[in-house]
This record gives C-alpha cells, sequence and structure tokens, in this order.
C-alpha cells in the first residue's frame, strides 16, 4: 500500500502540505506510468489563469478562464478522453516558456502542437497563424489564403476564434484588412495586451 493509499484511509495522519504533496507524486506517477491521456495545469499569468493541457503529442489546450476550470476539463475529458489529470510537471517546459514570453525574454515557442481539437479549413488556418513571427502582423485575407481559398476571409475569422491554443498559437497578430483589431476569443483587451507586449502597439 503506498503512501497516498495509507492517508486515503486515514491510516497516516497527514497536513494539508502533505496531503497536497502526496496527491501531486501520485498524479506524477500516473501520468508517467501512462495512466492519463491528458495532462493540465493551471498558470498565473498577467492575462488571468490560465489552463495548459498536453496529450503526449503535445500543447492541445491552452485556455483563458482557469479560475473555473470545470467546463474545460469537461470539454477535454469528452473530446479527448476521460483520462484527463492534474500533473504540473508534466506541463513544466510549457509554464516556463510561458514565463519567459511573458516575462519578455521569449519571442517564439518550441513545444510541440497536438492539433486534434481542429479539422479541416479550421486546422490549415491555425498552422498558417502558428507560422506569424512574433512582433508581426497578419490579416484574416492572408490566413484565409494560406488556408487554401482566399475568399473564405469569414470563415478564417471563425477559425481564429475557435482556436484551442492562443498565446502560442498566436491568433492575436491577426487583424483585419483595413488595420483594425477584429476580435480576440479572449476579450480585445488581452489582445492589446500582447500586441503591446510585442511591440506592435504603443
Amino acid at each position: 500500500m503506498n503512501e497516498l493509499e495509507k492517508m486515503l484511509r486515514g491510516d497516516v495522519p497527514a497536513s494539508p502540505d502533505e496531503a497536497r504533496a502526496a496527491a501531486e507524486r501520485f498524479a506524477a506517477r500516473a501520468a508517467d506510468e501512462g495512466l492519463a491521456d491528458v495532462a493540465y495545469a493551471l498558470v498565473d499569468s498577467p492575462l488571468g489563469r490560465l489552463l495548459v493541457a498536453q496529450t503526449k503529442r503535445g500543447l492541445v489546450e491552452l485556455a483563458y478562464g482557469g479560475e473555473e476550470p470545470d467546463s474545460m476539463l469537461a470539454e477535454l475529458s469528452e473530446k479527448l478522453s476521460p483520462r484527463v489529470l492534474e500533473a504540473p510537471g508534466k506541463l513544466d517546459d510549457v509554464r516556463r516558456q510561458l514565463d519567459e514570453y511573458f516575462g519578455g525574454r521569449r519571442t517564439d515557442f518550441d513545444v510541440p502542437i497536438d492539433w486534434s481539437l481542429s479539422r479541416g479549413f479550421t486546422q490549415r488556418v491555425l498552422q498558417a497563424t502558428a507560422k506569424v513571427p512574433f512582433g508581426q502582423l497578419a490579416t484574416y485575407r492572408d490566413m484565409a489564403t494560406k488556408a487554401g481559398n482566399e475568399r473564405a476571409v469569414r470563415a478564417a475569422g471563425n477559425a481564429l476564434g475557435s482556436n484551442h491554443i492562443p498565446i502560442v498559437v498566436p491568433c492575436h497578430r491577426i487583424i483585419r484588412t483595413g488595420g483594425a483589431l477584429g476580435g480576440y476569443t479572449g476579450g480585445l483587451e488581452r489582445k492589446e495586451y500582447l500586441l503591446q507586449l510585442e511591440g506592435v502597439l504603443l
């Protein structure tokens, strides 16, 4: 019987810190042994708490609104696998890169991406968006063209609005043809913040 099982049975008195540490060790071991298909962590950022999740293939979700993650976790469970486990250690690299980005020490992300929450034209738009460099802008029409249909500007906007991996897949760098910022899944204030961080907006 392991330490966590003993605590759960009440055989070992545990302080809240001991119980939390045991739960973290249990989660890490479960993730290491492949008992979880999706590992997630909650990350504090200047834009509020983020939920980040990854599969064995890579980063699959980076969502605003991590203060209340239940609905996002339910969606991951439904769309990917019910074996979703909080395992912050599995996301150390992503969390470090986010910290460096927000601290002005990183201009691109080099984490593998799992595109399985998008399909077809939407996935092609997001893959094209992932290639837009730090500090540069592109238009919805540019993304539609790169995804194979230059006239599907509105569909490109919808694809960007359904981006499951904002910041890393930088949909904040996509604007309207006339120069207006357009929409953003995290709200226009967050888009402006990210563009200011990258030196695009003063």
